[in-house]
């Protein structure tokens, strides 16, 4: 869309500035939502990898472009961000996927479990004894600017940083951070100093896990009145007010206030849940194509994944309670039948539910793979979809 525009303009108000746009010069509107083609690449890969978390990964696709673009502010962390939420949730999960998106490793990210911070003289693992202390020189600090640096890529030349439970660590870690959050610099027990500001910092909190708890306990009737058959949105609302409220209480507004953003995770729902069971039955496949002693191919039927999301459904603890049933009713038994020999490489281990025992039923597929979706529909009468599936 263009306007013409005249080459001197005087200083008006905007709705005059609109009136007289037809008669004036070319301009071409800009769409401020558009994005490079990177920023969609890693936005799209992060979609592949996390399910239900679309407003953390729009956020994080604009991070993304802004560094890219060069609009970082060179005297600050590119962003410092904190995530609240129930656990299970997918805090932490969501920056490991980043990591993997951008550096092709779920570890490629600098992680410090704050559980391990919570007396302040263990902040000394992080930056080091000051000259003099003992064990000043078998302290190796793990903050340095080597480890800082060592995930970085020529592409993507920044480095994700994870404060993990930072509610769990001493306030000497939270006073630590406040110069860290603000200018982007940390000084060692040294005098070294190392530059965070090519990072992107993290912090993931469970504070305010138990009236979360109650909130998504009450949505299905399990709590005091005035919780119970809240409508998703309403306990959406409720579980962001909790979080914020916890976080106000526990964190001081000196630190709070150096914080870019703080994001809230919302309880996983049940077709939320369905995308982490198709997910989960993708990194199983992955564990035995690259780890297994034999490598084989599994096949899960419609009713077999709505088993397994049955049983690994309990909304107080979200994407981990799910991925512990899996363990338990697939890998376990997927790892028996290796070890016991009824597996070898290059078969086809077909899942389906029982359900007159209620329970997960595994069969080999010694024939081609529409031939033993056909036998498969004979003897437990599969539906025509089912077998297409199996067959597929």
């Amino acid at each position: 869309m263009h306007y013409q525009t005249p080459n001197l303009m005087p200083k008006v108000g905007s709705q005059a500035f609109a009136s007289i746009l037809p008669y004036t010069r070319r301009l071409t509107v800009l769409d401020p939502h558009r994005k490079s083609s990177q920023a969609e690449q890693f936005e799209a890969e992060l979609r592949a990898r996390v399910v239900g978390l679309d407003r953390v990964i729009r956020k994080l696709a604009s991070l993304y472009q802004v560094f890219h673009s060069g609009f970082a502010n060179p005297t600050r962390p590119i962003a410092t961000m904190l995530f609240l939420g129930p656990t299970g949730s997918g805090k932490t999960h969501v920056v490991e996927a980043a990591a993997e998106a951008l550096f092709g490793e779920r570890n490629a990210v600098v992680k410090i479990d704050c559980a391990e911070f919570q007396h302040s003289h263990e902040i000394a693992k992080l930056i080091g004894s000051p000259p003099g202390y003992l064990g000043h020189r078998e302290t190796s600090p793990r903050l340095t600017q080597e480890n800082v640096d060592r995930n970085r890529t020529d592409r993507d030349p920044f480095t994700l940083v994870l404060f993990d439970e930072i509610e769990k660590a001493s306030d000497a870690l939270w006073q630590l951070l406040l110069g860290v959050l603000d200018k982007a610099t940390l000084t060692l027990g040294d005098n070294r100093r190392v530059d965070f500001s090519q990072t992107v910092i993290f912090m993931t909190s469970n504070l305010g896990t138990s009236e979360m708890s109650n909130l998504i306990n009450g949505s299905i009737g399990f709590a005091p009145t005035g919780t119970v058959g809240l409508q998703p949105d309403q306990l959406d609302k409720k579980i962001y007010h909790t979080a914020i409220e916890a976080a106000r209480r526990n964190f001081s507004p000196e630190f709070i206030n150096r914080i870019d953003q703080i994001v809230v995770f919302r309880s996983l729902r049940h077709d939320q849940l369905r995308g982490i069971v198709e997910l989960e039955l993708e990194a199983v496949q992955r564990r035995i194509d690259e780890g297994a002693l034999e490598r084989f191919t599994i096949t899960a039927t419609d009713a077999a994944k709505e088993f397994l999301l049955a049983e690994g459904t309990d909304y107080r603890y979200g994407a981990r309670h799910l991925k512990r049933a899996i363990e338990r009713l697939l890998v376990y038994p997927l790892a028996n039948f290796v070890s016991s020999g009824q597996v070898r490489l290059g078969e086809v281990v077909v899942i389906d539910v029982d359900q007159n025992r209620n329970e997960l039923i595994f069969f080999r597929d010694d024939d081609e793979p529409a031939l033993a979706a056909a036998a498969l529909r004979s003897t437990q009468s599969l539906s025509a979809d089912q077998v297409r599936t199996i067959a597929a």
